[in-house]
């Protein structure tokens, strides 16, 4: 019964989150994590970051493209997000849908 119960989380979890992006890069001096979306995204958001060893969920407080506040962004866009969690390259990056 574990096994069905572990199997239908993970389902659930499919379901609830779409992938957005991938990592291209974290720069730890300023927190700020590179990301290149394959989906839109807005401020207030909340973005699930997952690696080999990095499991996390934020909200989108702060965004920027080429160095400019943006409150949107559309899919292609390289942006660059707040984060005091450390990420990797080539982390995912899913959009949680509640």
């Amino acid at each position: 019964m574990a096994e069905k119960e572990k199997k239908a989380k993970k389902e659930k979890k499919a379901k609830a989150e779409k992938e957005i992006g991938t990592v291209e890069d974290y720069y730890s001096h300023v927190e700020v994590v590179a990301l290149k979306l394959k989906g839109a995204i807005q401020k207030g958001d909340k973005l699930h970051f997952h690696g080999h060893t990095t499991d996390f969920i934020t909200e989108v407080k702060s965004m920027q493209i080429d160095h400019k506040d943006v409150d949107k962004a559309k899919k292609g866009d390289s942006v660059g997000i707040k984060s005091k969690e450390k990420v990797r390259r080539h982390d995912k990056v899913y959009l949680v849908k509640e």
